[in-house]
């Protein structure tokens, strides 16, 4: 299951601890004493631990990752940290691709129903709790790399007719002149077929449905 049990209990610190990693140096091993050095003495502030550990910037045993570190540029944190969401809620993301920005019920009802009341209803508030409070500081928005922008746009007007077929093989009729049998350029008909990398990503698809209209209409 992709949805992380590591929760807080409370939210309030979350701008300020996360404004406080970046501007201190990422340590060797993130600890408890290191959070406490940073100002955070509360007994709730060490829970950002696990939630971090659950986030890919720290490794099992605390470790700061590679995110951690691309997550000290205050240019790309946000991105970051949105990357680190959907990696971490990706049951949630693949329910609604927009789950930041879910209501807390209809986000308490998701969450209750990937657990399959595995949790306490006091667990699943925290948890809820947690996903929306650390949502409000990431940027859903911000290009990612290999992105074209932040939002997939429907592509009708060039993809006119999508057909699949087994093991990912799709064939495809581009830019509003297909028929049944494929692309039909001044008088010929081409099949094109596709087989598409696994990915939930709908960047991914957008990038080979232009590339295929680039290179084969000009």
């Amino acid at each position: 299951m992709a949805l992380p049990t590591a929760y807080l209990t409370t939210i309030k610190n979350a701008e300020a601890l996360f404004s406080a990693l970046q501007a201190a140096k990422a340590p060797p091993k993130f600890t408890q004493r290191f959070i406490e050095d940073l100002g955070f003495t509360s007994t709730n502030d060490r829970l950002y631990i696990n939630v971090l550990k659950a986030l890919g910037f720290l490794s099992p045993d605390g470790v700061p990752t590679s995110r951690y570190y691309e997550f000290l540029d205050q240019s790309q944190s946000g991105r970051v940290l949105a990357e680190g969401l959907e990696e971490a809620y990706a049951d949630l993301f693949q329910l609604r691709r927009d789950a930041y920005k879910m209501e807390r019920s209809e986000l308490k009802g998701k969450i209750k129903t990937l657990t399959q009341g595995s949790v306490s209803d006091a667990v699943v508030d925290k948890m809820a709790l947690t996903f929306q409070g650390l949502s409000k500081l990431a940027d859903f928005d911000a290009p990612r790399p290999g992105r074209t922008g932040g939002s997939v746009e429907p592509m009708e007007d060039e993809v006119a007719a999508v057909s699949g077929g087994s093991d990912g093989e799709v064939t495809i009729g581009i830019g509003g002149e297909s028929s049944p049998a494929g692309l039909r350029l001044g008088g010929f008909v081409y099949n094109v077929e596709l087989h598409l990398p696994e990915s939930r990503d709908p960047a991914v698809y957008e990038a080979l449905f232009r590339a295929l209209k680039t290179h084969l209409l000009g």
